[in-house]
């Protein structure tokens, strides 16, 4: 332990003394470290953010000409506020094309998150000529279209108690992915993937892999804004009835200051939880009004009651057992919406409406006081009307929805552009405990849209050119029971974030209170569960291909007693025209699971880990990347734990009989 700290020490002070004798240059930081700021311990927990990172790598992989981008295809960004979407549009109408991403700089309202984040999602093109414009001929399509295959596969270096005979399969994990586009205007894509312990070519997977997710997504054809047949997401207004895609934290969602989504993709991850299967389309009936409409049917995994109704909707997509397998897809979702949406200068109005049904009625155990007013039945409807004004020194954005039973949830929210550089947001939410939708997630505290009610303030200042400080208070009220409190309670939450940029320099620093309640040990009332955290790094990118990072975590809970927890983490990047590498090392020490703590490691393209640190060990990575030529790619990554305070890892099915734990993936990416 004492070595190992002392080897950590050593490689900070070395990287922060090289540091120091590097030329200065501007050079941006990996999109994932800048995500990552706007990101709380709470949302990189959630299931939804898999599906958040995967489509952002994707759009890094496919940027988009943003001299070329509509509105809707702006609004796919989840860091832009409307504000700032008009602005980049109200720019390029009155000076004409970009002739380079500098020109980003110009517009105000874009601060440090947006400048840094950009440039990954979005180049400057040339200008196309006029016969450019038009959709392209199937011909040129198929001629002229870009392919990519990538395969990526992951070795375990142990064995987990179900790999002895409890699993079906083998325990690897991995997946073959393919994607074609053509510009902004055709893409394609079909993606098999498994996880370990899963069957591949046998059993009920005799097609080969155990997730299958494929898609054709058509844009601008004519008054066809967008089209797609196969696995999409759809999202509207704020997320009251709908909203498959992007999930809103509070962070992100002060970055885009509350804004309205319109946005209709396609589903090509591995991921399968929340997306539609069938056709759905978004035509433009005139200039101010379009129209998106959807239908879908897919199967869905569920938890059987001794009736054969369902209890639970699973999303997890392990197959691994007999058991689970049981589950596989015993469940079958039909459902249809419709969006109309009319944009008139700064004025956006919305109607929307979603109808499901289950083939097996959603019946969940009811009995429990917290369960009580949970999601049943076999036929859901929900409709909503979703508003927005947006003036260049205001915006309002909202969602009144209903759904059959007439229960009711809003949400509205008001930022300013003040001066001297400060934006202030001001949001307001009501979901009544009785409201239910299958597809609705949006702001708040709890993960579904129920059972909350409050308030959010935030304030964005950027007091020096090169300072950018970010605040926020949130209360939130629920006249419900939850999940281990089982009476009406409430939380604040606190945080405060300071950004430095200079040159080659990244200083971040953040703190955060998040003061809860939750049942105390006897089960007779409500206690205090609160959380207290913070972040120190540094991050530093030369002008000699490699950068480096050092990153300070300190938690700090109380729930009956205290608890601490801290960890440091060192990531140094070295990368030329051909070659990236990247080492990582995090040291982490906390009393328990309350105090776990996160950091990014970064991945092979398409997959996402953001480990859960607790308890006393080391995280050690190494990856590394090369490029053959001009088409080929080739990956591997190396991920190394060494727990110090347990003889096993994990339980169930998932033990290990070991402290330790080794992984290496390995990946192959063509392009033709």
């Amino acid at each position: 332990m004492t070595e190992l700290r002392r080897l950590l020490l050593i490689l900070s002070v070395f990287a922060l003394t090289a540091q120091a004798q590097e030329a200065e240059v501007d050079q941006s930081l990996p999109w994932q470290q800048v995500w990552q700021e706007v990101m709380s311990a709470d949302e990189m927990e959630d299931e939804d953010w898999e599906e958040n990172y995967e489509r952002l790598a994707q759009l890094t992989e496919q940027p988009l000409d943003l001299n070329q981008m509509t509105v809707a295809e702006m609004e796919q960004l989840p860091f832009l506020s409307a504000q700032q979407v008009e602005d980049i549009v109200e720019y390029l109408d009155r000076y004409g094309p970009m002739r380079s991403m500098n020109e980003l700089k110009m517009i105000k309202s874009l601060d440090y998150h947006q400048l840094a984040l950009l440039p990954f999602f979005v180049y400057v093109g040339e200008v196309p000529r006029q016969e450019e414009r038009h959709f392209p001929k199937l011909k040129t399509i198929l001629r002229y279209g870009e392919h990519q295959l990538t395969a990526t596969g992951r070795l375990p270096f142990y064995e987990r108690k179900g790999d002895k005979g409890a699993y079906l399969g083998y325990r690897y994990r991995h997946s073959l992915r393919y994607e074609f586009h053509y510009g902004n205007y055709v893409k394609a894509g079909l993606t098999g993937s498994q996880d370990a312990g899963e069957p591949f070519l046998a059993g009920r997977n005799r097609w080969g892999y155990d997730t299958w997710n494929y898609y054709v997504l058509v844009q601008k054809l004519g008054r066809v804004e967008s089209a797609v047949v196969g696995k999409y997401k759809v999202a509207t207004g704020m997320g009251l009835v709908l909203n498959t895609s992007f999930s809103p934290g509070k962070m992100a969602t002060l970055q885009s200051l509350g804004r309205s989504t319109r946005t209709l993709r396609a589903h090509g991850s591995r991921s399968e939880a929340d997306y539609f299967q069938g056709a759905a389309a978004t035509l433009r009936l005139s200039r101010p009004l379009s129209l998106t409409a959807f239908v879908s049917y897919r199967p869905i995994d569920a938890t059987l009651n001794a009736d054969g109704t369902a209890a639970t909707l699973l999303t997890s997509g392990y197959h691994r057992t007999e058991t689970e397998m049981e589950k596989k897809y015993n469940t079958h979702l039909t459902a249809t919406g419709a969006s109309l949406h009319l944009h008139r200068g700064g004025l956006q109005l919305g109607a929307n409406a979603v109808y499901t049904h289950i083939d097996r009625s959603l019946e969940p155990n009811r009995q429990t006081l917290y369960r009580r007013h949970n999601a049943h039945g076999s036929d859901f409807v929900n409709v909503s009307a979703n508003y927005a004004y947006t003036h260049y020194r205001f915006a309002l954005n909202g969602e009144t929805a209903a759904d059959k039973s007439g229960a009711i949830a809003t949400i509205n929210s008001l930022s300013l552009q003040l001066p001297q550089s400060v934006s202030l947001m001001l949001l307001q939410r009501f979901y009544s405990y009785r409201y239910s939708s299958l597809y609705a997630r949006s702001f708040g505290e709890n993960s579904r849209v129920q059972n909350e009610s409050g308030f959010f303030v935030g304030v964005g200042w950027h007091p020096l050119p090169h300072l950018q400080l970010d605040a926020y208070a949130d209360y939130a009220y629920f006249p419900w029971a939850r999940y281990q409190v089982s009476a009406t309670s409430h939380t604040t939450d606190f945080l405060l974030q300071a950004v430095y940029k200079r040159k080659h320099w990244v200083l971040t620093a953040r703190g955060r209170v998040h003061l809860k309640q939750k049942d105390n040990a006897e089960k007779t009332g409500l206690t205090a569960d609160n959380d207290y955290r913070g972040r120190l790094s540094v991050a530093y990118t030369s002008a000699a291909g490699w950068s480096a990072k050092t990153q300070i975590d300190l938690a700090r809970t109380f729930y009956e007693k205290a608890e601490l927890g801290k960890m440091i983490t060192e990531q140094l990047t070295w990368k030329n025209k051909r070659c990236k590498l990247f080492l990582s090392a995090s040291l982490f020490d906390t009393d328990s699971y309350d105090t776990r703590l996160y950091a990014y490691v970064r991945q092979l393209a398409h997959d996402f880990y953001f480990p859960t640190y607790w308890g006393q060990g080391v995280h050690l990575t190494l990856q590394g990347n090369i490029d053959i030529g001009k088409n080929l790619q080739l990956g591997a990554h190396l991920d190394y734990t060494n727990y110090f305070d347990r003889p096993v890892i994990g339980t169930g099915q998932q033990q290990i009989d070991q402290s330790h734990q080794t992984n290496l993936s390995l990946q192959a990416r063509w392009r033709f």
